[in-house]
């Protein structure tokens, strides 16, 4: 929910400050996070600090013809105040054809304006018709719901994923920080001399 309330808008950037200060590497977001406002947090909060780390950000399906995946990209390096998205994915399937997001994306590696693009909430279906298409193996990630309580993906998608190279990016890892309260989770990070978060991760 980053973005959405104003009033958290300082707390949030420094929460991002402290993550880069801690390790973090991994900034994920997308245009449609608070309508592209957290793109604009994320651009505050790692400005002077772009290089330590790898940005993500996605397109919605309605921008993802040719022309829209570009234009979508370049709204989203503005806010972001970079040259680059390190990962550009496409946030689900929509009515655009891939073949337009394909070339899209094609013609973004080739300006460098991105350095990888992948694919979000894509199932195996989904899958198979990308890496049909010409170009379509050059993905680099499926980011999808995954985590102690959400393993769906564990009985097709992940084996398929991992028998082809192509890494899974999970969202929500800690299930938007419900996963915290867990009683069993808790007990086993008790045991562990750990919080439940890095327990569920």
């Amino acid at each position: 929910r980053m973005g959405e309330n104003a009033r958290k808008r300082a707390a949030e950037i420094a929460a991002l400050r402290l993550g880069l200060d801690l390790g973090l590497t991994l900034i994920d977001t997308a245009e449609m996070y608070a309508d592209g406002v957290a793109e604009g947090m994320v651009a505050e909060a790692i400005h002077g600090r772009r290089d330590e780390c790898f940005i993500v950000s996605k397109v919605l399906p309605e921008n993802s013809t040719r022309a829209g995946t570009i234009a979508a990209c370049e709204r989203s390096l503005k806010r972001l105040k970079t040259d680059r998205i390190d990962l550009y994915l496409l946030h689900w399937r929509g009515r655009p054809r891939l073949e337009e997001t394909l070339a899209a994306f094609e013609a973004l590696l080739a300006s460098g304006a991105i350095r990888y693009w992948g694919v979000s909430n894509f199932d195996v279906g989904d899958m198979e018709e990308l890496l049909a298409l010409p170009g379509g193996t050059q993905c680099a990630s499926n980011q999808v719901l995954y985590n102690l309580r959400r393993r769906g993906i564990e009985a097709g998608l992940l084996p398929w994923c991992r028998e082809r190279g192509i890494p899974i990016m999970a969202y929500s890892p800690i299930e938007q920080g419900r996963l915290l309260h867990d009683r069993v989770l808790t007990a086993v990070a008790i045991r562990h001399r750990a919080t439940p978060a890095q327990i569920a991760l």
